[in-house]
């Protein structure tokens, strides 16, 4: 099967996700089911990440700061600006494709292999919208919430690496938070997070959903996902940043 053709099935998915909703209960048991799954159990890795991440970025730059004309401050300026650009919404998405991709792939590919979905079609339901919409819906309202907490600990982490290290000072990193702060970039962050949420949700539904075989199979495609979801948020950050900065 060529691109162009899963490209075709992968929208023909989205039509039918948007169709036919269920009952208001049973929808929002689903949601309150996946918002725990795809993001309250996401929350430890992020945080963790974020905090050192945060600090490996200011230290780095600290160390490669040797002019003396250079001002300290921008070791909080260009820490600031690299986390809330690039690291919290693409790197965290990243890790966020490989955790929570393989877990959607897997749960329904093993629902597919299982004849599960064939017995909700039986019974008359839309298997695509119980089963994708909401967790369409849990990353694109959840994420954006994990990523701005990730801006937080990963500023915070440059703060407490150069308190705890001495190579830099606490005033100095405070005064380049604060210097030039442009709240467009953090829109910019969460209007790539909700793209790449999407993504996240999307892609590996589409691979769990049309996969054929076993359990093998199955893993085969839950790996297949994670590539493929981490290749298309790369492409996709590139075309946003380009439309959204330049």
């Amino acid at each position: 099967m060529n691109y162009l053709e899963h490209i075709g099935r992968y929208f023909l998915m989205l039509g039918q996700v948007f169709k036919r909703p269920q009952r208001g209960r049973v929808f929002r048991s689903a949601i309150s089911r996946e918002l725990d799954e795809l993001g309250l159990k996401s929350l430890g890795i992020i945080m963790f990440i974020s905090f050192f991440i945060g600090g490996v970025i200011a230290l780095q730059t600290a160390l490669n700061i040797e002019s003396p004309f250079i001002p300290k401050f921008l070791i909080g300026f260009a820490t600031k600006r690299s986390v809330i650009l690039e690291f919290a919404p693409t790197f965290c998405s990243i890790i966020l494709a490989g955790k929570v991709g393989s877990y959607i792939t897997s749960s329904i590919g093993t629902m597919r292999v299982t004849e599960q979905i064939d017995a909700l079609e039986v019974m008359g339901i839309n298997s695509l919208n119980h089963l994708v919409l909401p967790k369409i819906i849990a990353t694109v309202f959840f994420y954006p919430f994990l990523i701005v907490l990730s801006m937080f600990l990963g500023i915070l982490g440059g703060y407490v690496a150069g308190v705890t290290s001495g190579i830099f000072s606490d005033v100095d990193y405070l005064i380049g938070i604060q210097s030039d702060f442009n709240p467009f970039l953090v829109r910019y962050a969460i209007i790539k997070t909700l793209v790449f949420a999407f993504i996240i949700a999307t892609v590996p539904s589409y691979h769990g959903y049309y996969v054929k075989g076993g359990s093998i199979a199955v893993g085969k495609a839950s790996t297949q996902s994670v590539v493929w979801t981490i290749i298309i948020i790369v492409i996709a950050n590139y075309f946003l940043t380009q439309m959204l900065l330049t």
